[in-house]
């Protein structure tokens, strides 16, 4: 899989992301599979396999005995049933039922994976950091530097900048737009509500950019941003973690960042480092702007940092760091 792609999203005869490509539900490998094979199953084989993806956080980690034995089934029927959905032995379904699990996976389904192994919290601290690292090394292994600059050149195209995040994101987009902001972008993060942020990306146009984070099946707000700034010619890029995602789906370009961890809220350390990443290509671009942008705002709140108390006046001695 490339980590930085470009998408080619849907069109209408207008240049506009097409009604039926918006409408199309995002489904996992899976669940593609079995829409396409199901009208042909049995009502039976049609309900087990519901079943089945509908708890997929206590059959994903199940052999085919043990996945018989919960629904008091003969192991053989489960074995055909895979079959009848066009795989070969029991392990391929099982690889895909656990990618199945994981797309669709909820802050509650992870919190009760994890609470159902009964591990020590000194284990789940120590999974916890591992998993950082796996995905810090994920990202470092497929960084393909031609395709960032890239990215970075389109940021320093852009008039304006609008970074969208919601919920957990938002601490990210927060991130993104002031650390642009400090090197001398026009950049912003809207705050507020879905009609706050719908009428602010009204107001782009072709010259500006709008750079979308969102992970897993994605949050409908940022999905709604990405699909609106298309239809009116404003550029996209979408941090995500999965080329299947609605975000990489409708962005025209998009880098992928592993999320994957057993905490209930995700791993956002890859995350953080692409952005750290973006940032400081974007201050390298144009080094002299920078160095300008960043000494005028050292002087303007160089009172900002902190100063001890000066004896029993009380005032600050802000003299030695003059």
């Amino acid at each position: 899989m490339t980590q930085i792609s470009a998408a080619k999203p849907n069109m209408d005869g207008n240049g506009m992301i097409s009604s039926d490509d918006e409408r199309k539900p995002w489904l996992t490998a899976l669940e593609t599979r079995v829409a396409q094979v199901e009208p042909n199953l049995s009502a039976n084989r049609q309900a087990l396999i519901r079943e089945i993806l509908d708890h997929a956080d206590e059959t994903y980690f199940l052999s085919s005995r043990a996945l018989a034995k919960k629904y008091d089934l003969d192991p053989t029927t489960i074995v055909r049933t895979v079959q009848a959905l066009g795989y070969k032995r029991y392990g391929e379904f099982a690889a895909e039922l656990r990618s199945h699990f994981v797309a669709r996976i909820t802050p509650y389904a992870l919190m009760k994976s994890a609470v159902r192994d009964k591990r020590s919290v000194v284990h789940h601290i120590e999974h916890t950091v591992e998993m950082d690292i796996q995905n810090l090394n994920a990202l470092r292994s497929q960084l393909d530097v031609s395709r960032v600059l890239e990215i970075v050149k389109r940021i320093d195209r852009a008039r304006r900048i609008m970074v969208v995040g919601i919920d957990f994101a938002s601490s990210l987009s927060n991130l993104l737009a002031y650390g642009l902001v400090s090197i001398g972008y026009d950049a912003e993060a809207p705050a507020g509500s879905a009609g706050n942020l719908q009428q602010k990306i009204l107001l782009l146009g072709p010259k500006d950019l709008l750079i979308a984070i969102s992970f897993g099946r994605c949050l409908q707000d940022t999905v709604d941003s990405v699909i609106r700034a298309h239809d009116n010619g404003v550029p996209t890029i979408g941090l995500t973690d999965s080329e299947k995602s609605p975000i990489a789906r409708f962005s025209d370009t998009f880098w992928l960042t592993s999320i994957a961890s057993t905490s209930f809220h995700g791993s956002y350390v890859a995350v953080v480092s692409a952005i750290n990443a973006l940032l400081v290509a974007c201050s390298q671009l144009h080094p002299q702007r920078s160095l300008k942008v960043l000494r005028r705002k050292e002087q303007e709140f160089r009172s900002r940092w902190y100063t001890p108390l000066s004896g029993k006046s009380g005032k600050r001695n802000s003299d030695r760091y003059e």
